[in-house]
Formats: structure tokens, C-alpha cells, sequence
């Protein structure tokens, strides 16, 4: 039985308000499955982007080194092809260029046939007096919680 890998973006609810969410899957060479099956990955401050040809890459996204891999293996830090229909990547390429939208990933994980996907998010970044609202909101439902629990 395969461990399940679910690497997630955790400031990502938090920093941005999130629109709409899709699933793509990921161009990957052999040893950067391979540490991403050891979890050893990270997409906290990655973000998405077009190039000239209207393909989605995600950048910034960190996958460590291969620890067997020898002069195959890749780079930490490279650019990675994300993989949608085009009718999706139409409809975000627009919005990010129309509106000023941002996507970023939310979540990486490998599915049931073994195959690496990633969660994204077309986003608006959230402003100062929201994040306040968002932790005030948190405290408040921590606080209800601790109530209805002693009461119960």
C-alpha cells in the first residue's frame, strides 16, 4: 500500500480570496516523482504564469534532489509545465490578463493510478483589514468550539 502525499500551500487561504479551482497535472522527469513520492517538495511560495505560447508553468516550486539520483537528476527550483484543457487555459489567461488575478497551488498530490496532480486557484489577493477579519472570525469559532465542548 502507497503512502498518501498531500503537500499543501497552507498561507494560501489565508493571503488570497479564492475564485475558482482546477486540478492539472504536472510534466515531471523520473527522480522529481520519485521525491515527490518521498514528500520531500514544497509549494509554499509558488505562483503560476503564462509564457508567450500560452502554456501554464508553475514557478518558484521547490523539489528537493533525488538522494539516489545521479548526473540524471534535476533541478531544485526549475520551471514545471502544468497540464489543463484548453478551453480552462483559455478562460484563465484571460481572466489573469483582464482582471490582474493571480493563480496559485494550492495543494500537490499523486491520485490513485500514481500520477502527480496539483490543485490551483484563481485568486485575488486579500487585503490587510480582511486578514484581520479572517483571524478575528478563527478566534471566534475556536472560542464557540471550546464553549459548546465543556458544555456538552
Amino acid at each position: 500500500m502507497q503512502k498518501k502525499i498531500n503537500i499543501q500551500n497552507k498561507k494560501a487561504r489565508f493571503q488570497y480570496e479564492l475564485l475558482d479551482k482546477y486540478t492539472a497535472g504536472i510534466v515531471l522527469s523520473g527522480t522529481e516523482i520519485k521525491s515527490i513520492r518521498d514528500s520531500k517538495a514544497s509549494i509554499a511560495e509558488s505562483f503560476c504564469e503564462f509564457n508567450e505560447q500560452g502554456e501554464l508553468f508553475v514557478i518558484n516550486m521547490t523539489i528537493e534532489e533525488y538522494l539516489y539520483g545521479t548526473y540524471y537528476n534535476h533541478k531544485p527550483k526549475a520551471e514545471r509545465k502544468l497540464l489543463l484543457n484548453k478551453r480552462e487555459l483559455k478562460k484563465l489567461h484571460k481572466e489573469v490578463q483582464n482582471t490582474g488575478l493571480t493563480i496559485i497551488p494550492l495543494r500537490l498530490f499523486i491520485n490513485e493510478r500514481g500520477l502527480a496532480k496539483m490543485d490551483i486557484a484563481l485568486a485575488k489577493g486579500k487585503k490587510l483589514y480582511d486578514k484581520r477579519e479572517t483571524i478575528k472570525d478563527r478566534d471566534n469559532k475556536r472560542n464557540l468550539d471550546r464553549i459548546k465542548k465543556i458544555y456538552n
